[in-house]
């Protein structure tokens, strides 16, 4: 069986080297990695990480710290136009936190967007309570093309980032007690538009809340997507796996 974490950040909190991260997601069946950048620094590292076998990367600029889009902007138009990037973002809105004004995070997900057409890449958006002013932006853009990190939303949300073109990224959340609405999205969702993330070291699954998340734990949503799916887990790996490699080779 072959499992693809399609959103880590191996070595982003520094507390586990990235390479035993790596080691373990590897003997868990976890061989494809997307090792997804949030500002230069971090793009630059992922980067680097496509040492380690099954590992891809992404160049991108987190909402969150968009105000500093005009110093990140020209290290990671490099990093993003450099051989091997496999998709521009992390990129997005985000109104939970209120650090960075929307207006300037929409210019800074404009700009990814004009990017990744540029290099007919495929964008990685982050949404956290802003599924409307998003979808306003990448409608505006069509056509889009990416994955909705760390959906969060229901059928409805769903739909709108279908047919819109993305794909859906289904992470711990998924096997959260409480979050039906989100289990009904990844049952609703077509067979092809559907992969599986951790978004390590953060989000664990449910039985391993309050600890540190890591690749090798995407096991646990990719077990409830099946489930949720009426599938047997190798077939669910088999899918997600395929779809992640169409999404970013």
């Amino acid at each position: 069986m072959h499992v693809y974490d399609t959103h880590c950040h191996l070595g982003l909190d520094g507390k586990v080297a990235p390479d035993e991260e790596h080691a373990r997601a590897v003997a868990a069946g976890v061989t494809g990695m997307l090792v997804v950048g949030i500002d230069a620094a971090t793009s630059r590292a992922a980067r680097e990480l496509s040492r380690l076998p099954g590992v891809r990367w992404s160049a991108g600029l987190h909402p969150n710290d968009s105000s500093r889009f005009a110093d990140e902007w020209p290290a990671l138009v490099e990093l993003a136009r450099s051989p091997g990037c496999a998709a521009i973002g992390e990129t997005g809105l985000d109104t939970f936190r209120d650090r960075t004004p929307l207006d300037q995070q929409q210019h800074s997900l404009r700009m990814h967007l004009q990017l990744a057409r540029e290099l007919d890449l495929p964008v990685i958006f982050h949404c956290r309570d802003a599924f409307a002013p998003l979808f306003a932006v990448l409608r505006d853009e069509a056509p889009v093309r990416g994955v909705m990190h760390c959906f969060a939303g229901g059928i409805d949300e769903a739909r709108q980032s279908l047919d819109l073109g993305l794909s859906l990224s289904f992470a711990g959340p998924l096997t959260y007690p409480k979050n039906d609405a989100l289990r009904a999205a990844a049952a609703f969702a077509p067979a092809d538009r559907i992969v599986v993330e951790t978004d390590a070291p953060f989000l664990p699954p449910q039985r391993r809340r309050g600890q540190r998340n890591e690749p090798a734990y995407v096991l646990d949503t990719l077990a409830m997507l099946a489930h949720v799916r009426g599938m047997e887990l190798d077939a669910t790996a088999a899918l997600t796996f395929a779809n992640s490699k169409a999404l970013f080779g």
